[in-house]
């Protein structure tokens, strides 16, 4: 599938001929641990930006709220604000079915008055086994969808007895560099891709 990615570059805010231009995403980790694989796959996956993208990870999913009409409360203002400002989102996920119940309530959030309607979403789902990763790209495909966002991924299937990370938290397997990468090139304009960072 092909996705056009035409619009990525014009959030508000972000002015000048479409070479100047940066492309901001947002990074959502499904996990509410800091050191899980998942967060620490987000992380890494942003060391595999161009510098022309800016990117930014929000790590407020333990104290987001349930959705409710009326009042937002302060970490769902600022989930909504940083999405609303962003050309795109970047979300890792567990294995297993069952989301968390906070990343429900931030999907809710997200897709509150439309928020998520022709929003370019990126999912990375990491499992040991094919069908593990699967399950959890599906859930996630679901609210995505229904919310009208743009949604595209990669199921990873990764074996937790392989070293991932060097000590400065980059990816040591080409191959899975070269996943990461591919799933960051469907929400890049094509002029921003090249050349990627290394951290070879």
């Amino acid at each position: 599938m092909v996705l056009d990615i035409s619009g990525i570059g014009q959030v508000p805010g972000n002015t000048g001929t479409p070479w100047e231009q940066w492309v901001k995403i947002i990074g959502i980790a499904a996990s509410l641990h800091a050191g899980s694989f998942i967060t620490r796959l987000l992380d890494a996956a942003g060391g595999e930006l161009p510098e022309s993208v800016r990117f930014e990870v929000w790590r407020g999913l333990r104290d987001i709220p349930p959705y409710r009409p009326g009042p937002v409360p302060a970490p769902a203002r600022e989930l909504v604000s940083l999405v609303a400002g962003s050309d795109a989102i970047l979300l890792t996920a567990p294995e297993h079915s069952l989301l968390p119940m906070e990343l429900s309530h931030a999907l809710d959030w997200m897709a509150a008055r439309d928020g998520l309607a022709g929003k370019h979403v990126a999912v990375m789902s990491a499992s040991a086994r094919a069908c593990g990763a699967m399950w959890a790209q599906a859930e996630l495909y679901k609210h995505l969808l229904a919310a009208g966002a743009v949604v595209s991924g990669a199921e990873l299937v990764i074996s937790p007895a392989w070293p991932h990370f060097d000590k400065n938290g980059h990816l040591t397997s080409a191959d899975l560099r070269d996943q990461v990468r591919r799933v960051i090139r469907q929400l890049c304009p094509a002029e921003v891709m090249e050349p990627a960072l290394s951290v070879l």
